[in-house]
């Protein structure tokens, strides 16, 4: 995955991922008058205004980014219904040849971290494997240590996939547990070492490890320190666009190449439309469009 996701990146020079994280107060007025028709006030109609949203969000960035992550707790808070549309998005996206991060942030161990995996290895039933997930990525929380990591390991490897480990992330309050001091140093940093150990299980070939790190870009002198740390690895950055970082503060994330990271922007593109007056709701996907390409220009030549 992660060698894919490098390729696909340089191809089209362009380091960002879109966040597929919808609410249903972003939905625009004619997607939700149409599917409240069609399915009454439920939670089926909630999740087909999501999946209209979605496709035409990726009918219009697909040419332009080489990922989308989905926010899974969007999904499932409208249940059943809210986890078909999460599939049904994922293939939809996979089709516009784009690479899938599931954002799951899973964390458990023994036999729950295994049943986790599931989300990269799939399923076997009598011999027969199911991917049933299709993610080629997804995000996990360290706290429960490499117990909690060690089953995903093996599907990254087989199956060529991809692990993102929360290491400093973008929200304000992540401090109260990640700047802790342990021995000597932030909480974070030993779990960058760990990460960087871990990631020596799995390594692709553009030298970067399929163990990737969540490194949050409202954290800049931390940041640039982490990628001292951690030469080979991958860092996912949140924090960018509505959140308050640009290209400028997250210049020293990337490697001498300018490679090494992508970023994420999820309201900033999917909710453009309401920022903009020169958009009105049945514009909204041409507003994603305009706004990924302004993030393109910010992130461009970045080294």
């Amino acid at each position: 995955m992660i060698d894919r996701l490098i390729n696909r990146i340089e191809k089209m020079a362009n380091p960002t991922v879109v966040g597929l994280d919808p609410t249903y107060e972003m939905i625009p007025a004619h997607i939700k008058d149409e599917m409240l028709n069609k399915y009454g006030k439920t939670p089926k109609a909630a999740a087909k205004m999501f999946q209209s949203f979605n496709q035409e969000i990726i009918d219009h960035i697909s040419d332009l980014v080489p990922a989308v992550k989905l926010q899974i707790a969007m999904y499932e808070q409208y249940g059943i219904e809210g986890l078909r549309t999460y599939l049904e998005s994922i293939t939809y996206a996979k089709k516009k040849g784009l690479i899938i991060i599931g954002d799951i942030k899973r964390g458990d161990i023994a036999s729950t971290a295994a049943a986790y995996a599931a989300h990269l290895g799939g399923v076997e039933i009598e011999g027969t494997r199911f991917d049933l997930w299709n993610e080629d990525a997804v995000t996990l929380n360290p706290y429960m240590g490499f117990d909690g990591i060690e089953p995903f390991l093996s599907p990254c490897n087989e199956y060529d996939k991809g692990i993102f480990i929360l290491v400093k992330t973008s929200n304000p309050s992540g401090r109260e547990v990640q700047d802790l001091i342990a021995d000597g140093k932030p909480v974070y940093e030993q779990v960058a070492e760990l990460v960087v150990k871990w990631g020596e299980m799995a390594m692709g070939t553009n030298g970067y490890s399929r163990v990737a790190a969540v490194v949050g870009a409202t954290y800049k002198e931390q940041g640039i320190e982490l990628r001292k740390r951690m030469p080979h690895t991958f860092f996912l950055i949140p924090g960018y666009g509505a959140q308050g970082a640009s290209g400028d503060d997250i210049r020293g994330y990337f490697d001498q190449d300018g490679r090494g990271c992508i970023v994420n922007s999820s309201r900033g593109i999917i909710a453009a439309y309401r920022n903009d007056r020169k958009y009105g709701d049945h514009n909204f996907a041409e507003a994603a469009r305009e706004a990924a390409l302004i993030m393109k220009r910010d992130l461009g030549g970045i080294s």
